[in-house]
C-alpha cells in the first residue's frame, strides 16, 4: 500500500524560506502518521502566481538554492514540489520529486494556461516528456494544473507506465469552479483509466483567492477524498490494489457560504501579507458597507477593524441608527464626523468657480470626495488599509466617485453583484448566535447613494436584478446586445448599460483592485481598452 500525504497550504508569493519551512512541518507530520509521499501545490516553493519575478535571473537562483535546502532537510518520505525552474537556457513551470535527500526526477509542465488570468507563456515555455516515478512500489505520474485541462499530458503518463495521477495545483476560486475540476479530471480518468489526487493550493495573493478543495478521483470517477475549502488541511489517500481510499471527506459548500468565506479570506492573506496594521471602513448605513465591514472582522478580528460614519445633511437618521447597531453587535471601533463644515467650506471656495451653473453630480461627487480624504487620512496616521465598498454592478457602470469611495487599497466586494450582496447579507446573518449583524432595515429598505434628498439607486440605473444580468452576459460570456435582447432583457436597459460599461473604463482601471469570485473579474482577466471607437451591433 501506498500512502500519499496532500499538502494544501498558503504559500506565500516569494517566501522562499517560509514556504520551505510549511513544507517540512507538513513533511514531519504526513511522514509520522504513514505516508511515503508528500504532495504539495503547484509553485509552492515560491508562491503562485510570482508574475514577473519570473523574469529575473536571481530569482531562479534563490529557487534552486530553496529546493536545495529543502532536499537537504527531508529524510523518510518523498516529496513532489512545485518550483520554478531554469533549465539550460530555459524556463520551465516544474515540479521535482525530492527522495533521501536527492533531486530523483524533474516534471515540466507540458500545458501553459494563456486565458483568463493565466499569463504562464509570458514566463515559461512548456516541457514535451512525460515523468513516472515508482515510489512505494507505484507507478506514479505527474502532472500540473492546466496539463489535466487538456488532452496530451495525462496520456503520456499512462502511457509512460503510470498506475496512479498525482497533479499539482495553483487553481484560483470562482463560483462553483470545483464542479469544473472534477469533470476535468474525470475526462483524464476516461482516457487514461488510472486514478487521480489532485493537490491544490489554498490562500488569498492579491485579487486571486485559492480555495483549496483538494481531492481524489477513483478508476470510476468517483470522489474518495475532499479537504476543506478556504483552510489548510493535510489529507491522506491510501492506494492498494488499483483503488483509492481515505477517511477525509469534507462537504460542499453552498454558493452563499463559498462566496463569504473567499472574501474573508482574501482580506485576511490581503490584510496578512502585506503588513497593514488592520482595515478602515467608510459605513454609510448601506448593504454594501455593512457586508464589507462583517468580512473585515470575519476575517482580522473586531480589535484589528475600524469603522467611520460620515454624515452630511442628507444622511437618514435610519442609516445612523442601523450603523449604530452594526457597531454595537460587532464590537468594533466606531467614529462619525459629520462632513457638513467641509460641505461648506468647499462651497464657498468652489461658488465664485461655479456662479450661474445648476448644482448637479458635481457637488454630490464632493461629498464623497471629502469622505475619501478623511479615511485616507486616518489610514497614513494609523497604518490600517482602507477597504472600498463598491460593489460590481457599480463597478461596471461606473456608479462610484472617483477619488471618493474609490479610494482605498483593497476593494473586498469589487466582484460581487448587487443582487448576490443581499444574498451573503443574509447568509452572514444566519450565522449568528444573537441579534443579527446586518440590522434587516438595511437588507430591505432602497439602495441610495444619500448625496441629495430622496435618492435612491434607480433614479440612475435599471434594477439590480435586470442590471446584474446584462453585465454578466456582456462581461463575463461577451454575448452581443442582440443576443441578451433575445434572451428577453429590456432593449432600453442593454443600450443604456451597455454604453455605461463602455464609458467606464477609465474609472475602473484607477480602482483599487479587489477579490475575484467570478469567471471573469474587472481586474486580470479584463482588458479592454479605454481610448477606442468600436460600438456594438444592435
Amino acid at each position: 500500500m501506498l500512502r500519499i500525504a496532500v499538502a494544501q497550504f498558503n504559500a506565500t508569493v516569494g517566501d522562499l524560506t517560509g514556504n520551505v519551512e510549511r513544507i517540512i512541518l507538513c513533511a514531519v507530520e504526513a511522514k509520522a502518521r504513514g505516508a511515503q509521499v508528500l504532495l504539495t501545490p503547484e509553485l509552492a516553493l515560491c508562491g503562485y502566481p510570482p508574475e514577473d519575478l519570473l523574469l529575473r535571473p536571481d530569482f531562479y537562483r534563490a529557487c534552486n538554492r530553496a529546493l536545495d535546502d529543502l532536499a537537504s532537510r527531508v529524510d523518510g518520505i518523498a516529496v513532489i514540489v512545485g518550483h520554478p525552474e531554469e533549465h539550460q537556457g530555459r524556463r520551465y513551470n516544474a515540479a521535482t520529486v525530492i527522495e533521501n535527500g536527492q533531486k530523483i526526477a524533474v516534471y515540466r509542465k507540458i500545458r501553459l494556461p494563456n486565458y483568463e488570468v493565466f499569463d504562464e507563456k509570458r514566463y515559461f515555455e512548456s516541457g514535451s516528456e512525460a515523468c513516472v516515478v515508482t515510489l512505494g512500489g507505484v507507478r506514479c505520474g505527474i502532472n500540473i494544473c492546466a496539463d489535466i485541462w487538456e488532452e496530451g499530458a495525462a496520456e503520456l503518463a499512462r502511457g509512460a507506465g503510470a498506475e496512479l495521477l498525482l497533479v499539482l495545483n495553483a487553481s484560483p476560486c470562482h463560483l462553483e469552479k470545483h464542479q469544473q475540476r472534477a469533470q476535468v479530471l474525470g475526462d483524464r480518468i476516461d482516457a487514461t483509466g488510472i486514478p487521480a489526487i489532485y493537490c491544490n493550493l489554498v490562500g488569498g495573493q492579491d485579487e486571486l483567492v485559492f480555495d483549496g478543495a483538494s481531492f481524489a478521483l477513483d478508476a470510476r470517477k468517483n470522489c474518495c477524498m475532499r479537504l476543506p475549502a478556504f483552510e489548510e488541511a493535510l489529507g491522506f489517500v491510501d492506494f492498494e490494489a488499483g483503488r483509492l481510499h481515505s477517511e477525509q471527506l469534507a462537504d460542499e459548500l453552498s454558493v452563499e457560504a463559498e462566496a463569504y468565506q473567499a472574501l474573508v479570506l482574501g482580506v485576511r492573506d490581503y490584510i496578512g501579507k502585506t503588513g497593514f496594521k488592520g482595515a478602515i471602513i467608510g459605513l454609510s448605513g448601506g448593504i454594501d458597507s455593512a457586508l464589507t465591514l462583517c468580512v473585515a472582522v470575519d476575517a482580522l478580528g473586531a480589535d484589528k477593524v475600524r469603522a467611520v460614519m460620515m454624515p452630511s445633511p442628507y444622511t437618514a437618521q435610519m442609516s445612523l441608527d442601523d450603523s449604530r447597531e452594526m457597531i454595537r453587535v460587532l464590537g468594533v471601533r466606531y467614529d462619525e464626523i459629520a462632513i457638513a463644515p467641509a460641505m461648506d467650506v468647499y462651497g464657498a471656495m468652489l461658488d465664485p468657480l461655479f456662479v450661474g451653473l445648476p448644482a448637479d453630480t458635481t457637488e454630490e461627487n464632493i461629498q464623497a470626495r471629502i469622505r475619501g480624504n478623511i479615511l485616507m487620512a486616518i489610514s497614513n496616521k494609523t497604518g490600517s488599509l482602507v477597504l472600498t465598498t463598491g460593489n460590481k454592478s457599480e463597478m461596471a457602470v461606473g456608479y462610484c466617485t472617483l477619488y471618493g469611495d474609490m479610494a482605498g487599497g483593497f476593494a473586498v466586494i469589487k466582484d460581487v453583484y448587487k443582487t448576490l450582496v443581499y444574498r451573503l447579507s443574509r447568509y452572514r446573518n444566519t450565522l449568528c448566535q444573537g441579534d443579527p449583524v446586518i440590522p434587516e432595515n438595511i437588507i430591505v429598505r432602497p439602495p441610495s447613494a444619500e448625496l441629495k434628498p430622496d435618492q435612491t439607486d434607480q433614479d440612475s440605473l435599471p434594477p439590480y436584478e435586470v442590471l446584474d444580468a446584462i453585465v454578466r452576459a456582456y462581461m463575463e460570456e461577451d454575448r452581443s446586445p442582440r443576443e441578451i435582447i433575445a434572451a428577453g432583457l429590456p432593449e432600453d436597459a442593454v443600450r443604456r448599460v451597455v454604453r455605461l460599461l463602455r464609458i467606464a473604463e477609465y474609472k475602473r482601471r484607477q480602482a483599487p483592485i479587489g477579490i475575484r469570485i467570478t469567471p471573469r473579474g474587472f481586474g486580470k482577466d479584463w482588458r479592454y481598452p479605454i481610448t477606442n471607437r468600436y460600438s456594438d451591433e444592435f
